[in-house]
């Protein structure tokens, strides 16, 4: 008996343990140093005031219910720093400007994406991240920062699930709310700040409102962790989006057994010119713009309520109530319209090379414009660039993202929609099928069509926005349609210098590893680093303290596919081998491509 119970107390203290190096790691996240930049530069892609616009109009999202004021007001677990200061939320990649205090649109000083909004009928204030996060970037060399609008970021934002390398802002949030609300001290000046003068009477509310808050991220976090959900680390500049969206509106929102694993990360990407595109997404499965920033929202953390207080489905008009706002989204892609491309700043990263830009474009036209360079037509006044898509046998690249979302399907039928009206809604389906849904059997990119228009349709109605107005909003009057084919996209590659990393996984580190064949790839590399590589056109990959390390070994992560190599074309090979002078002419060609045509390079 004794035995027994030594054995069990050195379980206990094993498990005790572990329980400690992970509380340890989720408070202290390995995270990179800060280092200000000497000056930050902006590129000429828009006016100051669509930039301010772009980074602080709030979408509806709310951050699983966190108020914006909470959020000022957080305290580091161990410490009295805030957990909102600038220098420590760039460690997670976050773009800040170190010149920046706070402004009207911009109370708080936060980084680019972080804004507020309140509900209707209500003066609260939520936090609200917005696409603005995932979708500016940033460039550091030699000292200098070069911010670039509508690029990737390189954040590392959505993993609440903790491990032992921490480095993820959710896992830090988490624990610097765990840390308020069972630090009696914390608590507080938490309350203190939060309350100001109606601390007395409302500090046992704010305790109750704060735990349900709590409370809601660490069963998120239990969920994502016991069930696997992610078993692919996103890291930097990435995020499982498809996965996260269904997770989300099948699994959180109807039930438990709709959750499907999701190793599928993709990077962000990059914004400019894609209001023209006849289709988006990285696997080309989505069309309307409103739409798509809907889906978007849902999937930053915007509500969406499907079933009433008695737990019974929402019919009628009463489907779908969400925290989205249709005028707010369409300011974004207004905007989003007027962002052009980057231009190479020559100042800050060196001249180009002309001529060798000119040998560049011969190959380029040669290799490239097949796919790159896409027919355009005019479809009611607006320039529609017809993308070329590349079924997976052919582009070879990693699988994931395509299959999850041409395979994995979802159970609807508790939400009790009627095929007839669904038939009227304004969804369109690619292919064109007779055959009736099955709502026990829906795949990701259907059951999000008609959510989205159940909840557009809704948001409509509840703002007295006109059928004639909806159609403007919509963007060109276009339908919800999606397609679901095993395949990527080839988009136009107008300021793809500043876009780094390559492929839609974010698993190739600079543009000249793009050009060269998978044996001459890094089979791993650190991401996480702003400082750019100007000659082989990517971030910098050796290792430093921080960096998350990424393995292409891993299912999710592969760096296979779009190469150019000698042998048969087909099962990724997409090109005969470039030669190292070659591939040097087609980056200094791609530094040209989306300046204006008067600065472009002749042919030769």
């Amino acid at each position: 008996m004794r035995l027994f119970y030594r054995v069990l107390l050195i379980l206990l203290a094993a498990v005790a343990g572990l329980i400690a190096v992970v509380v340890y790691f989720t408070a202290h996240p390995h995270l990179p140093a800060y280092q200000p930049p000497q000056q930050l530069h902006y590129l000429d892609q828009w006016s100051p005031a669509d930039r301010q616009t772009y980074y602080y109009t709030p979408q509806g999202t709310q951050v699983k219910g966190l108020r914006y004021n909470w959020f000022s007001a957080l305290e580091l677990p161990f410490s009295q720093q805030p957990f909102a200061a600038p220098e420590y939320l760039a460690r997670f990649g976050f773009l800040v400007d170190p010149q920046q205090k706070a402004s009207a649109a911009n109370p708080g000083n936060l980084p680019v994406g972080f804004t507020r909004h309140s509900n209707p009928g209500s003066t609260v204030e939520y936090l609200d991240i917005t696409c603005a996060a995932c979708h500016t970037g940033e460039l550091r060399y030699q000292g200098q920062a070069l911010r670039v609008d509508g690029a990737p970021a390189q954040h590392v934002l959505p993993s609440s699930v903790p491990t032992l390398r921490g480095g993820s802002f959710g896992q830090a949030l988490v624990a610097s709310l765990a840390a308020t609300y069972y630090n009696p001290w914390k608590f507080e000046r938490f309350a203190h700040a939060v309350l100001g003068d109606d601390y007395q009477a409302q500090h046992k509310q704010l305790r109750r409102e704060f735990k349900t808050a709590l409370d809601t991220f660490l069963a998120v976090a239990w969920n994502d962790t016991h069930r696997g959900l992610y078993p692919t680390l996103e890291g930097p500049g990435r995020t499982d989006a498809f996965g996260r969206i269904a997770n989300a509106s099948f699994g959180d929102a109807i039930s438990p057994d709709n959750y499907r694993v999701a190793n599928a990360p993709v990077d962000y990407p990059h914004l400019w010119d894609m209001w023209t595109f006849d289709w988006v997404q990285w696997t080309a499965s989505a069309k309307q713009p409103m739409a798509r920033n809907i889906g978007e929202a849902l999937g930053v953390g915007a509500t969406l309520n499907f079933f009433d207080s008695h737990g019974q489905p929402l019919q009628g008009d009463a489907r779908y109530p969400s925290s989205v706002r249709v005028h707010d989204l369409h300011l974004i892609e207004e905007t989003l319209q007027k962002l052009k491309p980057p231009v190479w700043p020559e100042a800050l990263f060196g001249q180009i090379d002309r001529p060798l830009a000119a040998k560049g474009r011969a190959l380029f036209t040669e290799n490239c414009a097949g796919c790159h360079v896409p027919q355009v037509k005019d479809e009611a006044g607006r320039r529609v660039q017809q993308l070329t898509v590349i079924a997976l046998d052919v582009i070879g690249t990693d699988p994931n993202t395509a299959n999850n979302i041409a395979d994995n399907r979802y159970d609807v039928s508790a939400l009790q929609w009627d095929p007839a009206e669904l038939a009227k809604m304004n969804v369109t389906l690619f292919p064109h099928s007779d055959e009736p849904l099955d709502l026990h059997q829906l795949s990701v990119a259907k059951g999000l069509a008609y959510i989205t228009a159940f909840v557009e349709k809704h948001a409509y109605d509840a703002a007295g926005i006109s059928p004639q107005e909806q159609d403007r909003l919509n963007g060109y009057g276009l339908p919800i349609a999606v397609q679901e084919v095993r395949a990527y996209k080839a988009r136009p590659l107008d300021g793809i210098w500043a876009t780094a990393p390559y492929l839609h996984n974010g698993s190739v580190p600079t543009l000249y590893q793009l050009l060269s064949p998978q044996s001459e790839r890094d089979e791993t590399f650190y991401r996480g680093t702003f400082e750019y590589d100007p000659r082989h056109l990517g971030y910098r990959t050796e290792a430093f303290d921080g960096g998350f390390v990424l393995d292409t070994r891993i299912s999710g992560n592969h760096n296979s596919g779009h190469e150019f190599r000698a042998g048969p074309q087909g099962n990724g090979v997409i090109g005969r081998l470039l030669q190292p002078e070659e591939r040097w002419a087609l980056l200094e060609y791609l530094k040209v491509l989306g300046r204006p045509l008067e600065q472009q390079v002749p042919a030769l």
